[in-house]
């Protein structure tokens, strides 16, 4: 079922409010997160959602998933989603983890073309 334009903007709205908050709960917690964005093709909502999770260095990204900071960067996301009112079965297959760096490397910076690597 397609969502209509009006419907796609609620969502929109929500999804940045909601993980905005996550983003700001993560950077006062989690040493070298900068921030995250999200990914989503409407036509296949929610399946293909996918919430990235962005560190400054790969260095500071290994550390925090190490330190088994995925776990709570997962549940920040599942909150966030609740929040939004959007509903996954699994939420952690909603979750990507990059690195400023990374990008760096592989796309000279340019994060629409990396983000659009990862669908």
């Amino acid at each position: 079922m397609s969502l209509s334009k009006r419907t796609q903007a609620q969502i929109e709205r929500r999804l940045i409010t909601s993980l905005t908050e996550a983003c700001e709960t993560a950077k006062s917690q989690i040493p070298g997160f900068a921030w995250l964005t999200h990914v989503v093709d409407y036509e296949a909502f929610p399946a293909s959602l996918k919430v990235v999770w962005v560190f400054d260095t790969q260095a500071s990204k290994d550390f925090a998933l190490a330190d088994g900071e995925a776990r709570f960067m997962g549940e920040l996301t599942a909150q966030a989603l609740a929040d939004a009112g959007v509903k996954v079965r699994n939420g952690s297959a909603h979750v990507y983890f990059d690195s400023e760096e990374e990008c760096q490397r592989s796309c000279g910076g340019n994060w629409p073309k990396r983000l659009a690597q990862k669908n």
